[in-house]
This record gives C-alpha cells, structure tokens and sequence, in this order.
C-alpha cells in the first residue's frame, strides 16, 4: 500500500487533540475531523491504543523553553526556527498497532503492537544524537487515533504480560532520557547513584535501570512515596521536605560513603547541596564525581561556584533524550521482563484538559505516569486504569 491510499476500514478522518498556540489548557482542541496519516516510503501506519503524557508536553504549551534572555520565553529549539508549529498533535511515547504500512515496508508488520522511539533523528548515526526533537514537537504525535512513523522506529512487544497502557508508561521519553543519563555519566556496577525527582516518570525509569546495570539507587521524594519507591527497587529514600544537613542524611543511609554520581531532575538551589554529596570524602573515591541533569523543575538557575566543580573535577553532563543504540537496548529489556511500568492512571483523550489540570495539582499519592487513551479504545485499553469514580 502505497502513501497515497488507505484500507478501506481506516476511516478518512480522525479524532485529535490539536494544541493550537502557546498557553493553556484552552489551546488543546479536541478536533473530530483531522485528516489521517498516510504511511510514507519507509513508514507504518499504527492505530493508537496509549500515549503517556509527558511534563515536556506542558513546558512546550506553555512556551516555557527559555532563551538567553531569562525573561524571554519559546518554543525549543537547538537551532534555527523553531520545530513547533501550530497546529500540533503532542504525545511522544505512543503504544498501538500496525494498519498500514508505506512503500518498502513488508506487510507482515500489520497486527504488530508497538512501542515508538520517540526520536526525530537528524541522521542514521547510532552513538549519539546532538540535534533532539521529537514526535509530539516537531512532527504531530499520539494524542490522536492515527499516527505515520518511521517503521525501524516502531519496535514491535508482544509480551501478554504487559497492556498497552503499561507499554506507554514505559515510553522512550522517559526511559530513554534515564539510561542517557547513565551512559553518559558511564554508571557502574557497585556505584552509589542519588536519583532525584525519584517519583516521576525519569526518576522511576532510574530506579529500575541502576539495578540492571547494578548500581545502587538512593532516591530523593516524599516519604509518603517511600514504601513504593523501596519496593521498585531504591536501596532508601531521603525526604525531599527535609533538606537540612542533606549531606549527614545521605551518609546516613550509604554507611558514611560519598555518592559517585547523581542523576538530577530538580536543578535549581538544590543542585549544589547534591554535588556536596559527592565531594565530601574525595580520598575514598574510585571515580571522578559526575552529575547529569535532566531537568530543573526546581528552578532554572543554580549558583554554583565553579572553582569547586574544577578543584573536585565535577564533571557535568546535560542530557536530552538518546540514541537509536539505547532505544534497543531499552526494548530489549521491556520484551524481557527486566522493567516493569510504573502506571498512574489513564485518562481519555477527549479529557486532556482534565489529565493536564490532574498532573499539574497531582497530591501526594501520585507515582509514575498519566496515558491519554482515545475515546475509541477507552472500554479495552483506558477503563482497567482509570482513577477511582471515573471509570
């Protein structure tokens, strides 16, 4: 099947939710005749079953990418024009199956269920990726029913084990962006690894990868989180409300020993009390102390003296999402069993609006990540996962 025809039972429109412009929730528009996707040369058609929602998709809404300027705020960039056009279908880590597929594309693939690396390559190269955008940014994602992707980059997981709505929560943004932030910092076996913002999405991907590789994670939350966070595999969690002589807490918990690397998602003024961590005891050090940030939801500025970070040969590392290499590897380990979803709640499509406002105010009892699932597919995939009352 070529690009320009569908089956027969693909309908010639869908329902989307169209991000209209930057702002609030109102500039999410719930639209019921977008036109469907055809499959390119080289691309499969999937009807979408589960789309994790990601904090990205709110920070990209509301043009909260800021530019050198701090009062200045846009779209993300890494150069040139902006990617983010208007209008946009968000939604990165999309879960469905194969209806069509584009030309050079086998048939067979049709009735395959996915997961898709939500990468926007620049190239084919396999080790690195300097330019990331991304599926839901600069080309429209799954907060839709149809979506056309590049078919190497729709990985095919047949595990029964798994609903599509627990796939999503183990989308490529998040998990992705976790295992850069290791392989960046070269995380090993036996290290002592502090995870911060440990309960969302990144920070449970952490949790699991360290104790693949066999590192040690120590996680940074809420103490009413402890218990879950323990049970994902967190050697101990540090009371994120109580950052007080932070550094006596974690010798606390690591038998006096230094952290070897921390893997920040909160930025901010509680950078430098985390790289304390790692500097306090440098005689006792096997490896240089390494930090990889991920995020600020702290704040965006940190005041950090640098003569510190080169005396104690800090070394830092920004990470934003990965490489085609560890995609596969991810994979991999999701066929596998080895990592285990870590799933909220779902939420219809056609309630963005409500799943945003639920993210934005979640309380205390909230761990891991929201799916928008469309309407079409709610009884099957969405009902099983909604919150308590609104299934």
């Amino acid at each position: 099947m070529g690009a320009e025809s569908l089956p027969e039972t693909i309908p010639a429109t869908m329902s989307a939710m169209l991000l209209t412009g930057h702002g609030d929730v109102d500039k999410l528009v719930h639209d019921t005749h977008v036109p469907t996707p055809r499959p390119a040369a080289g691309e499969v058609l999937v009807r979408v079953t589960a789309t994790a929602k990601n904090n990205t998709d709110r920070k990209a809404r509301e043009g909260l990418y800021p530019t050198k300027d701090k009062g200045e705020m846009t779209s993300f960039a890494m150069g040139g024009s902006p990617t983010l056009t208007f209008p946009r279908i968000q939604g990165a880590d999309v879960v469905g199956r194969v209806v069509a597929v584009g030309e050079g594309v086998a048939s067979s693939r049709i009735g395959d269920r996915g997961l898709l690396d939500f990468n926007l390559y620049a190239d084919e190269r396999r080790d690195i990726n300097l330019t990331p955008d991304y599926y839901g940014h600069g080309a429209d994602g799954g907060y839709a029913e149809y979506i056309a992707v590049p078919s190497d980059q729709f990985h095919s997981v047949a595990n029964p084990d798994l609903a599509d709505a627990e796939l999503a929560a183990m989308g490529m943004c998040s998990y992705q962006t976790a295992y850069h932030m290791m392989t960046a910092a070269g995380v090993k076996s036996g290290e002592r690894i502090l995870v911060t913002g440990a309960s969302g999405g990144v920070g449970t991907a952490l949790i699991q990868l360290c104790r693949i590789v066999g590192a040690v994670p120590y996680a940074l939350s809420q103490p009413d989180k402890a218990d879950a966070l323990l049970a994902l595999g967190a050697e101990a969690v540090l009371d994120r409300n109580d950052m007080t002589d932070f550094t006596e807490q974690v010798k606390a918990v690591t038998g006096g020993a230094p952290i070897d690397a921390v893997m920040d998602l909160v930025g901010g003024e509680m950078t430098d009390r985390f790289i304390d961590t790692m500097i306090f005891d440098m005689n006792s050090r096997h490896s240089y102390p390494r930090l990889s940030i991920a995020g600020a939801s702290g704040g965006n500025l940190s005041e950090i003296m640098w003569t510190r970070i080169y005396l104690y040969q800090v070394q830092i590392f920004g990470v934003s999402h990965g490489t085609r290499e560890e995609a596969e590897q991810l994979v991999h380990w999701i066929r596998d069993g080895r990592l285990k979803p870590v799933l909220h709640a779902a939420f219809k499509l056609s309630e963005l609006h409500e799943a945003e406002r639920y993210f934005v105010n979640r309380g205390s009892n909230y761990l891991g990540k929201i799916v928008l699932v469309p309407d079409a597919q709610w009884q099957e995939h969405g009902a099983p996962f909604a919150l308590e009352g609104t299934k």
